[in-house]
């Protein structure tokens, strides 16, 4: 369903520097992505940039993929790295996994923070990656696990600790709206195009269970914002961590299969790609800044800061390309314009994933007696159709095979944010009562999938398990399902 394109790229460098999915949907993009284009103030299309996302889809995380490859070797094969060597490196040098939080005793000094310099410019180093531990920890380890362990150790310089602790409390304080939109704007908006959706597919994502995937993307994302928890080896970080291996794991898996089982490299770019890594970071920031104004809710240029530097983070630990790691939302949002130019037209993948997504609310467990849970259920599926069908349109969920629906749920949604942002988090405690409700929120949002028995969450699979699976932060499909 690709529409026809008109760029100036030669077919001849296009087939020699990008995967045959670049640009061909061109014009579908840039009609999806007018909405962005206006709101994130983007101004013309920059051919330069489009350039280096379409070399993107070639581009894999080189560390990752490394370890990966280690990961694979045949037992007794010098340089193997074992899941036992992986969690034992991540669990940190000294302290076991459940006490791995760093400790106020293990800082060293003040966060630095020059508030004369508009930017984070701390270093903020602590004793669990100075030279001395890191060898001490490193003795014996295969030399792909000490580059993975040394490149998501060495805190960079533009880390600043304080912001990324604030981007979790706005985070905190977007609650329900934060489920809404990662689940609706960027999930299901992502599944409109063809590449990760397929890759999606071929792992198994129809038949590993929806509600479990949804339910770990939810604790993942959950985990992000818990205070210290994304600092070396804290809980989060060990998560993000897994992930990261676990995605390239299933690259490895994919590259190497050959017959009908290929992955079609040529059409799609690499099964995991730099360019789909920083769709999905946009995804999570960009698109969640943007997807909860548009419900209403107040996020000031400082708030939107905080959460483009959690995000910078996050991707950075995911081994996204400092060429797609940015400080502002603007620059987002003109990439995530660029990204949309990017891609494919929707795949028979696509509207699968999304139907899936919408029969999955009537398995959640709701908070209440047991014959109120078929209403509920029938109330929240109608509930994700409406904002659907506002947030992504009727040609999209057209193409989608979901059925429309009147949007009834951003009718009662706008006012009641803009009163709850606008007015009461103004108030003296406001913040305070925002971060509160968002706590409870995110918990019963996470309660409704989690309630029922499930497998083992895929942030801590590692190995040839995790080659049979992704989850949700598969590229561009909004890290869940």
């Amino acid at each position: 369903m690709a529409e026809p394109v008109d760029n100036p790229v030669d077919d001849v460098a296009r087939a020699a520097a990008y995967p045959r999915r670049f640009r061909s949907a061109e014009a579908r993009g840039a009609r999806i992505g007018r909405p962005l284009r206006v709101l994130g103030r983007v101004r013309g299309v920059d051919e330069a940039l489009l350039d280096r996302i379409g070399r993107a889809f070639y581009e894999a995380d080189d560390a990752g993929a490394a370890l990966a490859a280690a990961m694979r070797l045949p037992a007794g094969t010098p340089g193997r790295v074992t899941q036992a060597m992986l969690r034992a490196a991540l669990a940190g040098p000294a302290d076991p996994p459940t006490a791995s939080l760093p400790r106020p005793g293990n800082e060293i000094g003040r966060l630095h923070r020059d508030r004369s310099v508009d930017g984070p410019i701390s270093t903020q180093p602590t004793d669990l990656t100075s030279e001395g531990q890191e060898g001490a920890s490193n003795q014996g380890q295969p030399r792909a696990l000490r580059r993975f362990l040394a490149e998501v150790t060495d805190v960079p310089g533009w880390v600043d600790w304080d912001l990324v602790e604030q981007g979790a409390e706005v985070q905190r304080r977007l609650g329900q709206n934060a489920a809404d939109v990662l689940l609706q704007l960027s999930l299901v908006g992502g599944y409109r195009f063809g590449g990760p959706t397929d890759l999606l597919v071929a792992t198994g994502a129809l038949t590993g269970g929806t509600l479990r995937r949804l339910a770990e993307t939810q604790e993942w994302t959950v985990g992000l914002t818990e205070p210290g928890a994304l600092r070396p080896f804290a809980p989060a970080w060990r998560a993000t961590l897994h992930v990261r291996v676990m995605h390239a794991l299933v690259g490895a898996s994919f590259a190497g299969r050959t017959g009908q089982d290929a992955w079609d490299t040529a059409r799609w770019g690499l099964p995991i790609n730099q360019a789909d890594q920083a769709a999905t970071l946009g995804l999570f920031d960009g698109t969640l800044i943007l997807g909860c104004r548009a419900l209403g809710v107040r996020i000031p240029p400082s708030d939107s800061r905080a959460l483009m530097h959690l995000w910078k983070w996050v991707g950075h630990l995911m081994g996204v390309h400092p060429d797609f790691l940015v400080d502002d939302e603007w620059t987002r949002h003109r990439l995530n314009h660029h990204v949309l130019l990017a891609q494919a037209g929707v795949s028979g993948a696509g509207p699968r994933l999304a139907r899936a997504v919408v029969a999955a609310q009537a398995e959640r467990t709701y908070r209440g007696p047991s014959w109120w849970q078929p209403a509920r259920a029938r109330f929240e599926r109608e509930r994700l159709l409406s904002m659907l069908t506002a947030f992504l349109g009727v040609r999209s969920m057209r193409e989608l095979g979901l059925p429309l629906r009147p949007p009834w749920a951003h009718a009662y949604l706008l006012p009641l944010n803009t009163w709850r942002y606008r007015v009461l988090g103004r108030l003296p405690g406001g913040p305070e009562r925002l971060e509160r409700w968002g706590r409870r929120r995110s918990t019963a949002v996470l309660a409704s999938y989690c309630a029922r028995p499930e497998p083992s969450s895929s942030v801590t699979r590692t190995g040839s398990e995790a080659g049979s699976q992704t989850s949700s932060s598969s590229p561009n499909t909004g890290i869940t399902a």
